[in-house]
């Protein structure tokens, strides 16, 4: 079949299938997110427009927010489906480079197909390359190595025979999903070859569920039954694995308290009385208690990121940590004991061997004796009286308004604390908290993405920093007809970074608006509202808490009934948190009163545990 590159590479994408966890079959690449310039319009575009009724095309207003919708898309679809993103050379794939970032860190599949400059190199420098003097093979492509799982470049139409089944095996493998970069010189693009037909054949791919090793399951299981006080902990693997219903009937089984960590939130019914919340930093008192008195902790699915673990201080000198991960790299970390293999099938395997065993009743029934202390809090800070609403308040509103089935989003600033310990889900998957890469600008963007995959309606909450470092995509939302709701949160500044850079002993300094530099009396301030109103969305504002009550259930309506973005924007507290009484490790130099602090933290920080 004589094809170009770009046309060979389009049917490939067709071609491929993909199975969800509930087992229907769908499209492994349901859409492509394009910017097109001169290194991909006539090459990829093309091809792309050929197959225009096939498979949509939406076209983005900045690569970086076009590329992070494509993350939310993976996320809202548990890594069952996958975004593709093109964009020209240069600083259009430049632009990219943050987003492969925050799939990376957040183990998430998307592919990236950013033009290169000519293979050829016979109209060499051409426009928006930059010459490398010392390497001529080298392009600004070459810097998202660093970011991807997979990278390669195209430099003849026949090498796709060779990387695409590497392509479909990095994006859909649980132990190595990730951004995957394929770099396409746009000579190369416009390529024929004679590719063979079976090349197109379509192709299911269905989740890898690798069973542990034995012996790795027979030790795992010999340490939990020797412990008096063991916790689970439950990550994003368990979520991806869809082992959550396989986790809770464990914890049930077994009688051991469950919390869950950042990508693992809303895995567990809020109400549950093995839930002791979430854990770490962002988490709740009422985990972290749990968490210093364990003997045994088994965490699922997850890498055990510093929020997670308070920077190693959550946990008892004396734990001993079991691991059960579809990756090795995450699973042998800080010397667990490592079991390696899908979550549900680990769970499976671990309980048949354990078999009728179960916990002293009295350690079983902490988990809701303590968060239902933190709940208690959370309902002091939902209720308190302030000028203009604090975050705690945006969250109780958004999650007592939220309908089952609602998918709710956030990613950087302040908000990440109060969403991952403050929501009360119902045990539905609904929450993507990126706080992997903790992006900037995600929120807007991945509400994008996740409101094209979720069936449900999708909230994102932000703050007003988040809002101004990437919005655009807001306007490709409300062009394309997709649908969700942002509540942007306007606290004059950086305020999380003002608490650290204060708490800490620093001085005020060039976070709040009041504390920058300027040559203006009065300076000016951004109109939110009429800026998200500019961009094609339905705006609603709000200025007390029972203002934002009826400004949310609004949005929520018109989002639905307009299907475009509905944006609510409400004035917000800029220091009135929810705090899970946890240690942070930053740096902090000698001469600033935190110092103190964090050499006492720092001398009960775990680094190698006795597996």
């Amino acid at each position: 079949m004589k094809l170009t590159t770009a046309q060979a590479l389009v049917r490939w994408l067709l071609a491929q299938r993909s199975e969800t966890l509930d087992g229907r079959e769908v499209p492994l690449f349901p859409g492509v997110f394009a910017i097109f310039g001169h290194g991909n319009v006539l090459g990829l575009g093309t091809a792309l427009e050929e197959h225009r009724g096939e498979i949509p095309v939406w076209r983005g207003h900045t690569e970086q927010g076009m590329a992070l919708a494509a993350v939310g898309y993976a996320k809202a679809t548990h890594r069952r489906q996958v975004g593709v993103v093109t964009s020209s050379i240069g600083p259009g794939a430049l632009n990219m480079v943050t987003a492969a970032g925050v799939a990376h860190a957040n183990r998430l599949p998307v592919l990236l197909l950013p033009g290169d400059t000519f293979a050829n190199r016979a109209p060499d420098p051409v426009l928006q390359q930059v010459e490398n003097f010392g390497d001529a093979t080298a392009t600004v492509n070459d810097a998202f190595r660093a970011v991807s799982r997979y990278f390669d470049r195209i430099t003849r139409p026949e090498q796709l025979l060779s990387t695409l089944p590497q392509v479909a095996r990095v994006l859909t493998d649980p132990a190595e999903a990730g951004p995957v970069t394929l770099a396409l010189p746009q000579d190369v693009q416009a390529e024929t070859y004679d590719f063979p037909e079976s090349l197109f054949v379509p192709v299911t791919h269905r989740l890898l569920r690798p069973r542990p090793d034995r012996r790795a399951v027979t030790e795992a299981a010999g340490v939990l039954r020797a412990a008096k006080q063991p916790l689970l902990v439950l990550g994003g693997g368990v979520r991806y694995s869809g082992a959550g219903r396989r986790a809770l009937d464990f914890a049930e089984r077994h009688g051991i308290p469950l919390t869950e960590t950042t990508a693992g939130r809303t895995l567990l019914p809020h109400e549950h009385p093995l839930n002791a919340g979430p854990l770490g930093i962002t988490g709740s008192t009422s985990a972290n208690v749990l968490a210093a008195e364990a003997d045994v902790v088994f965490a699922v699915g997850t890498r055990l990121q510093d929020f997670t673990t308070a920077s190693w201080t959550v946990f008892s000198p004396d734990v001993r940590l079991v691991t059960l991960n579809a990756a090795r790299f995450d699973a042998v970390k800080h010397g667990a004991l490592a079991v390696v293999g899908d979550a549900d099938a680990g769970l499976a395997d671990l309980g048949a061997q354990l078999e009728s065993w179960r916990v002293d009743p009295s350690w079983t029934s902490r988990a809701a004796a303590e968060r239902g202390k933190w709940d208690t809090h959370i309902d002091a800070l939902r209720s308190a009286a302030f000028e203009v609403p604090s975050y705690a308040q945006v969250v109780g509103v958004v999650n007592d308004l939220s309908a089952a089935g609602d998918y709710v989003m956030t990613a950087s600033g302040g908000m990440p604390g109060e969403l991952i310990g403050g929501w009360r889900g119902s045990g539905s998957v609904s929450m993507d908290v990126e706080y992997g890469f903790s992006c900037m600008g995600y929120e807007l963007s991945g509400a994008w993405g996740a409101a094209i995959a979720h069936p449900g309606l999708v909230t994102t909450l932000l703050g007003d920093g988040s809002y101004l470092m990437l919005n655009s995509e807001l306007f490709s939302a409300a062009f394309a007809g997709h649908p969700f709701v942002a509540v942007v949160c306007d606290n004059d500044g950086y305020a999380v970074i003002a608490r650290l850079q204060q708490g800490q002993g620093g001085k005020p300094f060039n976070n709040f608006y009041a504390d920058c530099t300027t040559s203006h009396a009065s300076p000016p301030r951004v109109d939110f509202a009429q800026h998200a109103e500019s961009l094609g969305c339905t705006v609603f504002p709000a200025t007390s808490v029972e203002d934002l009550r009826v400004a949310y259930a609004r949005a929520r309506e018109a989002a639905v009934s307009e299907q475009r973005p509905a944006v609510v924007v409400v004035k917000t507290q800029p220091s009135a948190w929810t705090e899970a009484g946890a240690w942070w490790e930053v740096g902090v130099p000698e001469h600033l009163a935190g110092r103190d602090e964090y050499e006492r933290s720092k001398a009960g920080q775990l680094r190698y545990l006795r597996s």
